[in-house]
C-alpha cells in the first residue's frame, strides 16, 4: 500500500526527464547484473536518462511495484510509461527501437 507522498516522489522522478530508471545501485556503481546491462544500452544509445537507486527508498521500492504492475527491478521508463525491465530494454536495444523512440523523446546526447 503506497501512501500519497510515496506516489508523490514516483512522480516527481517520473518527471525529472524522459528517461527514468528505477535501478539497484547508481550508473556508475550498478548493485545488479540486470541493472548494469540496462545501463549499459542506455548508455551506447547516448542516452540522457534520470536515474534512481531504489536501495536508498525501500518505501518506493515497494510501492513503485504496485504503481507499475512490475516486480522487478530495473524498471525503465520513456515518457512516464513503464517500458519494461532488463530484458526488454537489451530487445531493444539490439532491434534499434530503443534508441529511435528514445531519440523521438529527446533523451539522446546531440
Amino acid at each position: 500500500m503506497s501512501t500519497p507522498e510515496v506516489t508523490e516522489r514516483i512522480k516527481t522522478h517520473l518527471a525529472a526527464a524522459p528517461a527514468v530508471l528505477f535501478m539497484k545501485g547508481t550508473p556508475d556503481f550498478p548493485q545488479c547484473g540486470f541493472s548494469a546491462q540496462t545501463v549499459g544500452a542506455l548508455k551506447a544509445c547516448n542516452a540522457e536518462f534520470h536515474a534512481v537507486n531504489i536501495f536508498e527508498d525501500p518505501e518506493l521500492r515497494e510501492a513503485l511495484k504496485a504503481h507499475s504492475n512490475w516486480p522487478t527491478y530495473p524498471q525503465l521508463y520513456v515518457k512516464g510509461e513503464l517500458l519494461g525491465g532488463c530484458d526488454i530494454a537489451l530487445q531493444m536495444y539490439k532491434s534499434g527501437e530503443l534508441k529511435q523512440l528514445l531519440s523521438e523523446v529527446g533523451a539522446v546526447a546531440a
